[in-house]
Formats: C-alpha cells, structure tokens, sequence
C-alpha cells in the first residue's frame, strides 16, 4: 500500500472512530454525561490497541460530543484532553492488550474531578469523585473496551496494524 491510500486509510479510521463516539455518547446521553456516569463510547478508548489513527478519533468525538452535549468551557478542552492522553498512552502500550485501557481510567479519573468542582461548581469531594469517575471508566473503557478487543482480533484485517497478543 503506497503512503497516500496509507493516509486516507488512517483519516478514515479516525473519523468513524470519531462518529462512532459522539453517536455512542448520545445513544445513550442520560448515563454519558454528569458526576456519576458511564459513557459507554469510552469502550472505544481500547482502539488505539489497533490504530493510532484512533487517538486523533477519540479526541475529536470526545471534543464533539463534549461541544454538542452542551459541556462547560472547562469540560471541553481538559474531558477532551483527557481522552487525548488516555489514547496516546494507550497507544504506547499497545504491545499488551490489557495496559491499553489504564492510561485512560487515570487520565480521566484524575482530571474530570476538577473539571466537575471548578468548572460547574459542584461542591463535591475531588478524592471520591476521583473514585466515581475511575470506576465509570474501568466499566466502560476497561471491562467493555476489553471485550471489544476480543470480538475485534477475531476480525484483525479491519485495521492496518497485525496485533497477535
């Protein structure tokens, strides 16, 4: 495959991963957003196990859903960052399937609890939220993300990377 298909190939990966989010978040909207939730398109988060077209994907449907979901300032840009660090690290793990997810139930756990005291004002404990947002995200990016990686390494040849592991 020459470089330019290799490109389109990975601008493509990133934009449906980045469609897929937004629609996932607001599928199911009612669990997505808030203190307490599980945002089931985090089971995407697991993708960069695969592509790293997938990091730029994450970030830009975590960034779109954020925008449309009508998120604070604050919530736009550190959720959406959070996201962003989650897949890079992730994508730096790829070598073990079951690292992949880590860097993701981190960066949110420790980012959105700030996120949700300063930027909405919630008076809540940043130590328990951190709690909260950890095992949202070991639910849905962890537990569900690992499941996805096994029905996907049934079906390797969707992405351009082999992964045996």
């Amino acid at each position: 495959m020459n470089d330019s298909k290799k490109m389109i190939l990975k601008v493509s990966q990133g934009a449906i991963i980045a469609a897929l989010y937004v629609v996932i978040t607001f599928v199911f909207a009612p669990i997505s957003f808030g203190p307490l939730q599980i945002r089931i398109s985090e089971i995407l988060t697991v993708l960069p196990f695969f592509s790293p077209a997938a990091v730029p994907g994450l970030f830009v449907g975590c960034l779109i859903a954020n925008v449309l979901g009508g998120t604070v300032f604050w919530d736009v840009i550190f959720g959406s960052l959070a996201t962003l660090i989650g897949g890079w690290f992730g994508y730096k793990l790829r070598f073990n399937r079951w690292l992949v997810p880590i860097p993701t139930v981190l960066s949110n756990a420790l980012i959105i609890p700030f996120v949700l005291r300063y930027g909405y004002g919630m008076e809540i404990s940043i130590v328990l939220t951190m709690v909260y947002i950890a095992v949202g995200e070991i639910i849905g990016s962890y537990i569900m993300g690992e499941l996805l990686i096994s029905a996907l390494l049934k079906r390797k040849q969707l992405f351009s990377e082999d992964k045996t592991n």
